[in-house]
């Protein structure tokens, strides 16, 4: 340990620690023993005199003075780092490490193969991907961005408007052949309907005609399911109709595995954004990939500008 002072390694395994809570996963993130991480606080905790965090059997929290100190080291580490990356800047491309989240069918049919193209004008930067429809802690998780559909509720983030994503019922035409097209709204309830299991209230279908009436109508299906890609195979397997995003299907409405249903009323659209951590936004290799990753989704099919 450097003499005098408690190193920034320790403070950095001190603040994930604070954030998960859980000394094995900080252990796992960053690549070291336990017993190393748990040699670190110790130290630190020796070099600033006081018990900065209460262990339990389950679970790692905060004293009140460890809370004090967790938020100055964010703000001291937050200031290294930009140090490093401004001298850095004036002899090399930005480097190091962007954890992006992403909802999972989006990031599997799309902002994969963005991340390639990011990566190759920019080969020194790495990105974690991790693809979830749950809403995670980013802080919690040690998330820089993340990428996000529908109405957002934590307002600590710092919020980039990308667009709003366009959604049309669709259904296969082999289903349609069969049961016949639905020639209003209110014929949809004689219909099977795939259901996302995951969307509150998605038994409800609110729809916004031509003419801007809006209208909400019931809908049921036998299967719900909790994902994006498993709906278009479902859609494209010919099982109901359902509400979908454009860009998750514009390819299947392209080769005629998919036909729009009941064209002059379309389901609501979902806004999209990226969210960043305030103390990350400042970083350049994040802020690259915030704005390159809000301009390619923009070009997505059914992106329409906020």
């Amino acid at each position: 340990m450097d003499k005098g002072g408690p190193g920034f390694d320790r403070m950095r395994t001190f603040v994930r620690v604070a954030e998960r809570g859980n000394l094995s996963m900080v252990a796992k993130e960053l690549g070291i023993g336990q017993s190393t991480v748990t040699r670190h606080l110790n130290e630190l905790e020796e070099a600033v005199g006081v018990a900065l965090l209460s262990r339990t059997t389950r679970r790692v929290t905060l004293t009140e003075e460890g809370s004090r100190y967790y938020t100055n080291c964010l703000q001291i580490l937050r200031l290294v780092e930009q140090a490093a990356e401004e001298a850095r800047a004036a002899r090399q491309a930005p480097a190091g490490a962007v954890r992006l989240s992403c909802t999972a069918a989006l990031g599997v049919m799309h902002v994969t193969r963005m991340i390639f193209d990011f990566q190759d004008r920019h080969p020194d930067i790495r990105v974690d991907l991790n693809l979830t429809d749950e809403r995670i802690d980013l802080v919690r998780e040690g998330v820089d961005v993340a990428l996000r559909l529908g109405p957002l509720a934590d307002s600590s983030m710092k919020l980039h408007a990308v667009g709003e994503s366009q959604r049309l019922l669709v259904s296969a035409p082999a289903y349609l052949s069969a049961r016949g097209r639905p020639e209003r709204p209110a014929d949809l309830s004689r219909y099977e309907t795939i259901v996302m299991s995951n969307v509150a209230g998605s038994n409800q279908l609110p729809l916004s005609a031509s003419d801007g009436t809006r209208l909400v109508v019931p809908v049921s299906g036998r299967l719900r399911v909790d994902h994006g890609l498993a709906a278009r195979e479902a859609l494209a397997a010919g099982r109901g109709i359902g509400p979908t995003h454009l860009w998750l299907v514009h390819d299947l409405l392209d080769d005629g595995r998919l036909e729009v249903v009941l064209a002059d009323y379309r389901p609501s659209p979902v806004p999209v954004s990226l969210l960043i951590v305030p103390e990350r936004a400042a970083v350049a290799r994040v802020r690259l990939l915030v704005d390159f990753l809000a301009a390619e989704v923009a070009k997505l099919p059914g992106i329409r500008p906020s």
